[in-house]
């Protein structure tokens, strides 16, 4: 059963979603600086209301290894808050995100508005091409791209299954690589109450450019899941807000 806190959370969430995608829709004819502005306002007033009113601080540890420029940023995924987070720390992030995302109300407008990668996962190869060649073009405008190398949201505690889109990317576009470990599945459940307490995403040091596949695909595992690891054992005595 949700509390009242993670109930009034969850409804002042899709409420501000709504507000600011609407309110702000004018973005939606101007250029994309405008329209990232708008993405970045919604981030924030939710992680605002995550704080407040769910009782959740949300800190960012490795702040020297954060991208300013262009840059493959690779993030542990637990959960909706890992978009929300990132977005509001990165300065102008791009998700490689499935297809159907763009479809939602409010966020897929804004989605499509500001480029994100959107990903045919029925495409195949095809799909793996189409999505290198538009991550070239970000990281080229700037752009810190963001991929989950799992593929999708995985639960607390289950064995990690990276998929190669990851080893494409980095490969491809000739780029170190920035993992990202977090706890954020503690402290955004799918289901039942959100508990009080400090959700961590921690930014860790570059994997550098020219590792062959397998190497890499083990450094780069192995740096976020004992990292997430290491968090979790910390969020069991969290301090109460």
């Amino acid at each position: 059963m949700k509390s009242l806190r993670t109930f009034l959370f969850v409804v002042w969430f899709y409420l501000s979603m709504a507000a600011v995608a609407v309110g702000l829709s004018p973005a939606l004819l101007m250029g994309h600086r405008q329209a990232m502005g708008v993405v970045h306002i919604w981030a924030r007033t939710a992680l605002w209301g995550y704080r407040w009113i769910a009782g959740v601080k949300v800190q960012t540890l490795g702040r020297e290894h954060l991208p300013t420029g262009g840059a493959l940023v690779a993030s542990k995924h637990q959960g909706l808050l890992d978009f929300v987070a990132l977005i509001a720390v990165l300065p102008d992030p791009c998700f490689v995100l499935k297809k159907e995302l763009t479809h939602m109300p409010f966020l897929g407008w804004f989605g499509v508005k500001t480029r994100m990668i959107a990903v045919d996962r029925d495409g195949h190869a095809k799909a793996l091409k189409d999505m290198v060649r538009q991550a070239r073009e970000r990281i080229a405008e700037g752009r810190q791209v963001i991929i989950f190398p799992e593929g999708t949201r995985a639960e607390v505690g289950a064995v990690p299954e990276y998929k190669p889109g990851i080893a494409a990317l980095y490969r491809d576009l000739e780029v170190s690589c920035i993992p990202v470990a977090t706890d954020s599945g503690v402290w955004w459940p799918a289901e039942g109450s959100i508990p009080q307490g400090v959700a961590t995403f921690e930014f860790l040091e570059p994997i550098p450019a020219g590792l062959k596949r397998a190497p890499f695909m083990e450094e780069l595992e192995g740096r976020i899941e004992s990292a997430s690891k290491a968090l979790l054992s910390q969020s069991a005595v969290a301090p109460r807000l």
